[in-house]
């Protein structure tokens, strides 16, 4: 991070490209994978995303058999998933989406709604804040993060034909 460059800005120059290589394997827009990523890491700072290379507060969940760390969230002590690189939590997200029915609805948007995505996100439960869509919707637009889903139909259609 560079001295002008505010935590946003450092968080996105850092991850960008990461959440543009998601987009292009999975569908799942990159102005969505860096503003969850960016709010639920505290751009990248907070205790699980350090400790834990966690940027997505993903929860263990019954049938985990990968790593774990221990944080304070809704309830003390809860599990969350423990990544070896924060490539590696990208993925995981990615593929947490796109495998649980309950945010199937989300890949029938156009790849590129990232209103319908955080609409859907919320709906769906991934958060307990009644605002987290919201909050998701500003942080993009204030970050202009919708840029990084260009080409996002295209990717969308190769993926169709494979």
């Amino acid at each position: 991070m560079t001295p002008e460059m505010s935590p946003r800005e450092a968080y996105v120059a850092r991850y960008a490209a990461m959440a543009r290589a998601e987009m292009k394997r999975s569908g799942v827009p990159a102005s969505i994978t860096l503003a969850q990523g960016m709010l639920e890491s505290g751009n990248g700072t907070s205790r699980l995303a350090v400790k834990g290379r966690n940027h997505f507060g993903i929860k263990c969940h019954k049938g985990w058999e990968g790593r774990k760390i221990y944080e304070d969230d809704d309830r003390e002590h809860e599990c969350f998933r423990r990544y070896r690189s924060v490539r590696e939590s990208y993925r995981d997200h990615s593929d947490f989406l796109r495998t649980r029915t309950r945010y199937s609805a989300l890949f029938e948007l156009e790849p590129d709604d990232y209103r319908g995505w955080a609409q859907g996100l919320q709906k769906a439960g991934y958060a307990t804040n009644p605002k987290y869509a919201e909050r998701l919707t500003a942080l993009i637009e204030a970050e202009n993060l919708q840029r990084f889903d260009r080409g996002a139909k295209r990717f969308a259609r190769a993926r169709a034909s494979r």
